[in-house]
């Protein structure tokens, strides 16, 4: 018996007997609000933000949850996901704990410790940058050229360790994808504890994933260029020192250097031999390719959990690659070139174990789905729904 097909909200694949049990964790990436919901698609909880997402939002252990927002008054806000303000917020919506900085971007991650890595732009010496390879010629900034750095910060706000990336990357080694501007060297999309202690990083614009070693800041393995990788995300390491990335495809290369196949795919890679040791892809390439954002994330059964994020769908798989669960995000905005888009950038499911549910009311019950009609408010939108249900129960004869 292959997958079931469901009438519920949004969710089209659901196969109980394989999917992992939980609850998952997903905003929209051009809205203010973010969702957790149950198998079945339903709402359980809400949260409703000031700001647009400006990267990742994850839960705490304590059921907090720790997002990024972006206030539109950052000085690279044009560059995507950057943003002033990285919020702690609490189950009912309250902020505990807030640092600003207008130039993190994408990502984070909280350490056991209660301390923060941060992801950040930093600006390249002046010096450096005729020596960058590269990119699309004269289309630095008027500042010049941007690049990663990563700060560890106590909740105190103190940063008691910090790494730049230009002090350690090499230019001979590091080059810029050349259908790419020359606004930033490296452009770090994701970052992640190894199971050492050390930082994996998904290097974009190199088509590269890095390990920077924290004690020495030297970057000790790097993996995917020329022809492994196409504009990446989401680097996670697993249990088994192995790494997760979702292989974007957006400006593929071959080894016969035509830039010609665009799909995705979901990579694990095996850093102590470069093995390729697990490979999710579509049967029909191209129906499953995310060109920006998107992740992947190893579930506790074994299975894959993953999201599509230019089509607003999320998945789960199991190793030998059958889809047991499906959902599309239902929530359109719209958002300049991309027009009306269900864009969700990251998305993560939880265990119905999870510490931070303890003492949660996760009735489904609690919220009402309420199409609303374009031009009308909710309010006639709801009473002509009632309308037609009470049409349609006088036909049936109540």
């Amino acid at each position: 018996m292959g997958p079931i097909r469901t009438t519920e909200q949004s969710v089209t694949v659901y196969d109980s007997r394989k999917a992992y049990e939980g609850y998952t964790l997903f905003a929209p990436h051009f809205g203010r609000d973010i969702w957790l919901i149950d198998m079945k698609g339903r709402i359980v909880h809400h949260w409703k933000m000031e700001h647009l997402a400006g990267g990742d939002g994850r839960l705490l252990a304590n059921g907090n949850l720790l997002r990024l927002n972006k206030t539109l008054k950052e000085p690279l806000h044009f560059l995507g996901s950057v943003s002033s303000e990285l919020v702690e917020i609490n189950w009912d919506g309250n902020i505990v704990w807030k640092h600003e900085d207008p130039y993190m971007h994408h990502d984070f991650f909280r350490l056991d410790n209660g301390n923060t890595i941060l992801n950040r732009h930093v600006l390249v010496p002046n010096e450096m940058v005729p020596k960058i390879r590269g990119g699309l010629p004269g289309t630095e900034l008027k500042e010049g050229m941007w690049d990663n750095g990563l700060q560890e910060m106590t909740p105190d706000g103190r940063v008691i360790w910090e790494w730049k990336g230009y002090e350690h990357q090499d230019p001979d080694i590091d080059v810029i994808c050349p259908l790419c501007p020359r606004v930033i060297w490296n452009y770090a999309n994701g970052i992640h504890p190894t199971v050492e202690g050390d930082i994996v990083a998904s290097c974009r614009h190199f088509n590269t994933i890095s390990i920077v070693d924290r004690k020495t800041g030297n970057i000790k393995w790097r993996w995917g260029s020329p022809y492994e990788l196409g504009h990446h995300h989401n680097p996670t390491c697993l249990d088994n020192g192995n790494i997760l990335v979702f292989d974007n495809g957006f400006h593929r290369q071959t080894s016969h250097e035509v830039a010609d196949e665009n799909y995705s795919r979901v990579i694990e890679i095996n850093p102590k031999t470069d093995e390729m040791v697990w490979e999710y892809k579509d049967k029909n390439p191209q129906n499953f390719y995310s060109g920006i954002c998107s992740s992947a994330e190893r579930l506790p059964n074994g299975n894959t959990f993953i999201c599509e994020s230019s089509k607003g769908r999320l998945f789960e798989v199991t190793p030998e690659k059958e889809v047991v669960w499906e959902f599309l995000n239902p929530f359109y905005y719209e958002w300049g070139r991309l027009g009306l888009t269900n864009l969700v950038f990251k998305a993560h499911r939880y265990g119905v174990d999870f510490e931070g549910f303890k003492g949660k009311n996760l009735d489904p019950k609690k919220f009402e789905w309420i199409l609303k009609e374009e031009g009308k408010t909710v309010s006639e939108s709801k009473e002509k729904q009632g309308e037609a249900v009470s049409r349609r129960l006088k036909q049936l004869g109540y």
